[in-house]
C-alpha cells in the first residue's frame, strides 16, 4: 500500500510540480496574483493565453500579464488582450491596429468591453474599408455594430448593401440618411428598393423617390406608393428626372380626382 506520509508529501508538491500554464488557469485570485507578481522569464504564448482564461484575471493582471507576455510575436496573445473585457483601455486600444478585419469586428459588437474600445475598433475598421475586397466588405457589413453602419454610405456594391439590409442591427434612422444623399450609388439604391425587409416601408420608400440618384425605373414603381402631398412635392422638384415628375403629377391628379 506504500507509505501515507510519504504520498502526502508527494501531494503536497504537486501543485509547484504542475505546468505553470495549468496553475495559470486554475489558479484562485491570490494565487494568480501572486504568479503575476512573480519575476522569471517571460511566459510563452500556451502560458499567457492560459492565464487571460482564467476568470480571476482583473484589470491590473491583465496589465503585468501584457508586460510578460510575447505580444509582439504572439498575435492570438495579442488578440486575447486586447479583447479581455478587464483589459485597461489605453492597453487595449494599443494593440488594436494589429488586429485583423475580423477581430476589429468582434471588439466593434462585444459590449463587454468599454465603450472607447468599440469606437477605436470601428474607426481602425472604417479605415481599412476601401482597401478590403467586395468580400471582405460583404461579410463586414453582414455583421456590423451600429458604430460602423454609417460607414457604407458610399458603398456602391450592391452584394455589400443587400448585406448591410440583412444585418439586424441596420435602423432606419442609419438608413434614411445614406439613401437620402444625392452621392448615392444608383445600384445601392435599387438594392434598398427591393429589399423585402426595408423596400417597403414608407419613410423608405419616400426617401428614395425623392433622391434624383434613384434609378428612373426604381423611382416610378415607388410612386403608386406614396401620399398625395408627397406626389406633388416631387412633381414640382426640378432635380428629379422629367419621366418621375410627370407620372407623380398624374398620380397626385387621380388621387384628387383630376386629370
Amino acid at each position: 500500500m506504500g507509505d501515507p506520509w510519504q504520498r502526502a508529501d508527494d501531494e503536497a508538491e504537486e501543485p509547484a510540480a504542475r505546468p505553470l500554464r495549468h496553475r495559470l488557469r486554475e489558479a484562485g485570485g491570490e494565487e494568480l496574483a501572486a504568479l503575476l507578481a512573480a519575476g522569471g522569464e517571460p511566459w510563452s504564448p500556451e502560458e499567457a493565453l492560459a492565464a487571460l482564461a482564467n476568470p480571476h484575471l482583473d484589470g491590473r493582471g491583465v496589465e503585468r500579464l501584457a508586460a510578460r507576455a510575447p505580444l509582439g510575436a504572439s498575435r492570438e496573445v495579442a488578440r486575447a488582450v486586447a479583447l479581455h473585457p478587464r483589459a485597461p483601455e489605453a492597453l487595449a486600444r494599443r494593440l488594436l491596429p494589429g488586429l485583423p478585419w475580423r477581430d476589429l469586428v468582434a471588439a466593434g459588437r462585444d459590449v463587454r468591453l468599454a465603450p472607447v474600445v468599440r469606437r477605436a475598433a470601428d474607426l481602425l475598421l472604417a479605415e481599412r474599408l476601401p482597401g478590403l475586397s467586395a468580400g471582405e466588405r460583404t461579410s463586414i457589413a453582414r455583421g456590423a455594430g451600429p458604430g460602423l453602419v454609417a460607414r457604407f454610405r458610399d458603398e456602391a456594391d450592391p452584394r455589400v448593401v443587400a448585406a448591410l439590409l440583412d444585418n439586424p442591427r441596420l435602423t432606419e434612422g442609419a438608413l434614411l440618411p445614406m439613401i437620402s444623399r444625392q452621392r448615392a450609388a444608383p445600384a445601392a439604391l435599387a438594392a434598398v428598393a427591393a429589399d423585402r425587409r426595408w423596400g417597403v416601408r414608407a419613410e423608405v420608400r419616400r426617401a428614395l423617390a425623392r433622391n434624383p440618384a434613384t434609378p428612373v425605373a426604381v423611382a416610378l414603381r415607388l410612386l403608386p406608393h406614396l401620399a398625395k402631398a408627397d406626389l406633388s412635392a416631387l412633381a414640382r422638384d426640378l432635380r428629379l428626372a422629367p419621366a418621375v415628375r410627370r407620372r407623380a403629377m398624374v398620380l397626385a391628379g387621380e388621387a384628387t380626382g383630376g386629370a
